[in-house]
C-alpha cells in the first residue's frame, strides 16, 4: 500500500475534532436586515462585522455596479502598473477627508495593510512592540519586518515603557496595537500609548478596523473616541467591516504614504482593489457622515444586550465596549456546544476558539448590529443564557 507524504494531515485533523477546534466551511448567504441563511436555514446573525449594515444597503450596491459598469470588474495589475483608476484616486482622498488626514493609501485587505506597514516602516536594526492581544495580523507583520519583537501584557502601558526604555538605541522603534481588541471589544489606553511613544521618541500604529464608522462624534474610531486623532498616529483600518465595503486602507502624513507607495509590499505586489469596491466605499462613507443615527442606534443596541445578559446572569467583560460582545465561556468543546444550541434557536453567534484567543478563553463573539431588532437582541440574551447555564448546570 502507497503512502503520502500528506498522510499526517488525517492525524492532526482527528487531533482538532477531538480538541474542539476543527473548522468546517458552510455556505452563508447575507438577508438583510440582520439576518443570513447559512446551508438552507434561516438564522439572526449576530456573527457579522457589518455593523452598520451597509454591505446590503442599496445606495452602496448601486455605486457597486456603477463601479464595475464604468471601470470593469477587475484592477488588472497592482496600483504601481496601471491598476490605480479614478475610482482608486477618489477613495483615497475620501478616506483622506474623512479621517483628517494629509493623504491615504488603500490595500487589498486589512490583513495586508497592517503586515504591509510594520514591514515598510521597521526592519533588521529596530524594535517592534505588540499588545499581546492584538489581532493575528499585526503580529505576523511584526514577526515578518525582521525587527526585534516584544510582546507586551494587554494595556499594560507601564511594561510597555521599560521595554522602550530597553531599546533606547534602536535605529527606530514602532508601538503597534488594536484601537478597538477585536475578541474582547476594549478600547486601547491610546492617551498613554502616546504618552509612551513621545516619551520615547517612538512611532504608534493605531488599528481602527473595528473602530472606523462605530467609534467617535463622527465615527472615525477609537482616535477619535479618545481625543488623540490630531497627535502623532499612523492609523490603518479595513473597508470590509463597518464600511461594508472589501480592503484596506492607511492614512497619516503625505510623507508617510508616498513612503508606503514605495516600501510596502503588500501592496506593491497585489493587484488593486477592483473599482467597485472603491465606489462602494466612498459611497459608504457619505452614508457614516450623513446618518449618524445608525452609530447611535448601534450603540443603545449594544448597550440593551450588555444589561440583559447581566440580568440573565451572564458576566460580559466589564471594559467591553460597542457591538463586541464577547461571552467567554473557556473549554472550546463546550463553546461549540453553546453555539449550536443557539442555532438550533434561530441565532448564529461567533464561536472563537484557540489559536485566535488564548487557551481557556474560548468564547461567543457576538457581533451587533444596527438593524436588529430590540425585541430580537433580548431574546438572544435569554437564548445565551439558557445555553450556557444549562451547561454549567449539567457539569461536564
Amino acid at each position: 500500500m502507497s503512502h503520502s507524504p500528506l498522510d499526517w494531515l488525517a492525524d492532526e485533523l482527528s487531533s482538532l475534532d477531538a480538541a474542539g477546534l476543527r473548522r468546517r466551511q458552510r455556505v452563508v448567504r447575507s438577508l438583510g436586515g440582520g439576518r443570513c441563511e447559512v446551508d438552507g436555514r434561516t438564522l439572526w446573525d449576530f456573527s457579522s462585522n457589518d455593523y452598520l449594515n451597509l454591505a446590503n444597503d442599496p445606495r452602496v450596491i448601486e455605486a457597486a455596479r456603477s463601479g464595475s459598469s464604468s471601470h470593469g470588474t477587475g484592477a488588472r495589475a497592482s496600483a504601481l502598473v496601471c491598476g490605480r483608476t479614478e475610482w482608486h484616486e477618489r477613495l483615497e482622498s475620501r478616506l483622506a477627508a474623512f479621517e483628517g488626514a494629509e493623504a491615504a493609501i488603500l490595500f487589498p485587505s486589512g490583513y495586508a495593510a497592517n503586515v504591509g506597514t510594520i514591514g515598510a516602516l521597521v526592519g533588521e536594526g529596530d524594535v517592534v512592540l505588540c499588545d499581546r492581544l492584538s489581532h493575528a495580523c499585526l503580529v505576523d507583520g511584526c514577526r515578518l519586518s525582521g525587527a526585534r519583537f516584544r510582546v507586551y501584557p494587554h494595556a499594560d502601558v507601564d511594561r510597555l515603557d521599560r521595554e522602550l526604555a530597553k531599546h533606547a538605541t534602536a535605529r527606530r522603534c514602532l508601538i503597534v496595537t488594536d484601537g478597538v481588541f477585536s475578541m474582547d471589544g476594549d478600547l486601547a489606553p491610546l492617551p498613554e500609548l502616546c504618552d509612551a511613544a513621545e516619551r520615547h521618541a517612538a512611532m504608534l500604529l493605531v488599528d481602527e478596523a473595528h473602530g472606523t464608522g462605530v467609534f467617535g462624534h463622527s465615527g472615525r474610531g477609537a482616535a477619535e473616541e479618545l481625543g488623540v486623532e490630531n497627535r502623532n498616529l499612523i492609523r490603518t483600518g479595513t473597508l470590509s467591516k463597518a464600511i461594508g465595503a472589501q480592503g484596506g486602507f492607511v492614512t497619516g502624513s503625505r510623507d508617510l504614504i508616498d513612503w508606503l507607495w514605495n516600501g510596502a509590499r503588500t501592496q506593491m505586489f497585489s493587484t488593486a482593489l477592483t473599482p467597485a469596491m472603491c465606489a462602494a466605499a466612498c459611497a459608504a462613507l457619505d452614508i457614516i457622515e450623513n446618518e449618524p443615527q445608525r452609530r447611535e442606534g448601534l450603540a443603545e443596541k449594544s448597550g440593551q444586550l450588555r444589561s440583559q445578559l447581566a440580568a440573565n446572569g451572564i458576566e460580559v467583560p466589564p471594559k467591553s465596549r460597542g457591538p463586541i460582545v464577547p461571552v467567554i465561556l473557556g473549554d472550546s468543546r463546550r463553546c461549540t456546544e453553546v453555539a449550536a444550541r443557539l442555532e438550533e434557536q434561530g441565532f448564529l453567534t461567533g464561536c472563537i476558539r484557540p489559536p485566535t484567543v488564548p487557551r481557556e478563553t474560548a468564547r461567543l463573539r457576538v457581533s451587533v448590529t444596527a438593524q436588529h431588532p430590540d425585541e430580537v437582541v433580548s431574546a438572544l440574551a435569554a437564548a445565551i443564557a439558557e445555553a450556557a447555564l444549562k451547561r454549567t448546570a449539567i457539569g461536564d
